[in-house]
């Protein structure tokens, strides 16, 4: 497998490109448009075909690259049903899988950071890995105040969904703030300080009181994302 994690320092977000090899068909993960050509060059040297561009959600703290890697290398650009972005090629549903030359993913809806986030699990032979966007981070969660956010909502894809999936599941979320590349469900299980052995209603009680401010730039990404990336 052909796995590579670009990292935006502006916004801290966190980029995936996978393939099953040089020379196959690839999809990336919440890229950033500022970032656009470093992925391009990546994948030309690597003689990757770039199929799907996916948005875990509309990020409101950077630009999304779906739309210029759509006119630079007609792939198909990708969200869950639920996101507002109409400018997407497709859209994703709770259990449906995207098959891409030795790849697949499961889409699970996980809401709770914004009501149209969804996650993505990969797995082949005892080997696992879920993108996780920014419902569950490392060592935290993201933030339940905006863009349709519920912390109960949160605490429910986190815990009944991601919390399902095998301990040895590798965790790649969108963002991180403190330099950890990943991590695993069983790590976040046992030491994540907002959910090891927290109820619902404590996680609610330390989401609703974060008190945190809006992303700089969320004025502007917000309806650039539903663009993909496009000024509107």
């Amino acid at each position: 497998m052909l796995f590579r994690q670009f990292f935006d320092k502006t916004s801290s977000t966190y980029t995936y490109l996978i393939a099953s090899g040089r020379g196959r068909e690839a999809l990336i993960i919440d890229p950033v448009k500022e970032s656009t050509e470093a992925y391009l060059g990546l994948i030309d040297q690597l003689d990757l075909k770039l199929v799907r561009a996916i948005d875990t959600h509309t990020h409101a703290d950077h630009v999304t690259a779906l739309g210029d890697l759509r006119d630079a290398t007609k792939c198909i650009t990708m969200m869950g049903e639920f996101t507002n972005a109409e400018c997407v090629s497709e859209h994703v549903s709770e259990g449906d899988r995207i098959d891409i030359d030795g790849i697949r993913l499961e889409a699970i809806y996980t809401p709770g950071h914004t009501d149209e986030s969804f996650s993505f699990y990969w797995s082949q032979g005892d080997q696992q890995a879920v993108f996780t966007g920014d419902v569950l981070l490392i060592r935290g969660s993201g933030r339940t105040d905006f863009q349709g956010g519920d912390p109960r909502k949160s605490y429910d894809s986190i815990v009944n969904k991601l919390f399902r999936l095998p301990d040895d599941t590798l965790v790649y979320p969108a963002h991180d703030y403190k330099g950890m590349l990943s991590s695993s469900i069983y790590e976040e299980k046992h030491y994540n300080p907002r959910l090891a052995g927290k109820s619902e209603a404590e996680y609610a009680r330390i989401m609703n009181n974060l008190n945190l401010p809006d992303p700089k730039l969320m004025d502007v990404a917000v309806p650039a994302n539903l663009a993909c990336g496009k000024q509107p």
